[in-house]
């Protein structure tokens, strides 16, 4: 696996996850499962049962963190050393999958167990219980999200904070997109905090390989405040940028503490994407008209924004930081930076210098945030909880 240039330490010892057998995922439609019940027993059934059981024991269900409709979460410990911590995701049977098992649960799993590094969710172990619901062994993160911290008016925050939270996310991301994966639901409460400070990306139940650059892919993903133009306009062919935007977004959120662009459905997303960016045309995005669910701007087109917009909108981000931020949220996909581009800029090596791990901000209690986040099911959000916080950010008046 190809190893980041900006991490200065080692992914954290977490054990190898149990080698569920999980089909590969190679399109966007559910593959066929073996059905457990059907299996003759076999003796090799009977190892898988006896191995199952094995990892089952080795952990302690404790309090429950979180309930969803996808899954339920509970704080758990090792049997043989209570002290060492993880959290255990209950996925439950749904009987309108195959086998009970969905797409997203096949997905996370698949997926993390391909990943290791320090800036995503560990996998330590997968295991069914007894009433055939799959149980996967994450590391525990008791620090809750950013989005916490966001919302969180008692807490302050600069920025050296913003660009050491920034730096983790995309290392994280860019690990991802060095093993072929797009992560599809890049947001902040995707972004859970270890004890350390250390950020980790979380919630892979929307990633899925990008090997084959002409293989179609669902445009319906990535929640909406953080999603492309490009997949708001239904293209079915795209690039690991669709992450980088959402990465864009996110800045832009650590920046403001609200979302820059929150449409309350498609048309009103591209509508503020427009008003915000710039009107996505044929001469500033060349073939954006071909795209299936194009809309012509009409007679009001916003010009697409320079630095010097970008430095108004995030004065704090300074000049290096606001040129970074638009070479995330260009419109043009082809022409956004990649996350590895990103690494190589230099607002990291500019003054102020990010924050060590240990000495960002956080928020006590957040073991509960953490079991909300990891149950709810992917794509899922809750849009409404900036509704009376949002302040109505002055496009027009900044406009050159």
């Amino acid at each position: 696996m190809a190893v980041s240039p900006l991490i200065t330490q080692s992914p954290s010892g977490a054990s190898t996850a149990s080698k569920a057998k999980i089909l590969a995922v190679g399109s966007e439609s559910q593959p066929p499962l073996a059905s457990p019940s059907k299996a003759p027993a076999t003796a090799s059934s009977e190892l898988a049962e006896q191995l199952n059981e094995d990892v089952r024991r080795k952990y302690v269900k404790d309090k429950k963190l979180g309930e969803g409709t996808y899954a339920v979460v509970y704080l758990g410990y090792l049997r043989d050393n209570p002290s060492s911590l993880v959290a255990i995701k209950k996925i439950k049977v749904n009987a309108e999958y195959r086998d009970g098992l969905s797409m997203d649960a096949i997905r996370e799993i698949k997926y993390l167990q391909e990943l290791s590094h320090p800036n995503i969710i560990a996998l330590h172990d997968v295991f069914s219980s007894k009433d055939r619901n799959l149980n996967l062994v994450l590391e525990y993160l008791p620090l809750g999200d950013l989005e916490m911290l966001i919302k969180d008016g008692n807490i302050q925050y600069g920025v050296a904070d913003v660009k050491a939270w920034m730096g983790m996310l995309t290392r994280g991301v860019w690990f991802c997109h060095e093993n072929f994966i797009l992560h599809r639901d890049i947001k902040p409460n995707n972004l859970l905090i270890a004890s350390d400070g250390e950020v980790k990306l979380a919630d892979f139940g929307l990633a899925r390989s990008f090997a084959d650059p002409y293989l179609n892919m669902t445009h319906q993903v990535i929640t909406r405040w953080y999603r492309p133009p490009e997949l708001l306009y239904g293209a079915r062919q795209y690039s690991a940028v669709v992450d980088v935007w959402s990465m864009g977004m996110v800045f832009a959120e650590l920046l403001l503490r609200v979302p820059y662009v929150a449409g309350n459905s498609d048309m009103d997303q591209i509508a503020k994407i427009s008003e915000a960016f710039g009107s996505p045309t044929e001469e500033n995005w060349p073939g954006v008209t071909k795209l299936p669910n194009y809309v012509p701007p009409g007679d009001r087109i916003t010009p697409l924004q320079g630095r010097e917009f970008f430095l108004r909108q995030f004065p704090t981000a300074g000049p290096l930081g606001a040129d970074l931020l638009m070479s995330m949220s260009t419109l043009d996909p082809r022409k956004r930076s990649s996350a590895r581009e990103i690494l190589q800029h230099a607002w990291w090596r500019s003054d102020p210098k990010p924050t060590p791990k240990e000495s960002l901000p956080r928020k006590s209690g957040g073991s509960q945030k953490m079991g909300n986040d990891l149950s709810r099911r992917a794509g899922e959000d809750s849009e409404g909880r900036f509704k009376n916080a949002a302040r109505q950010l002055d496009f027009g008046g900044a406009i050159k």
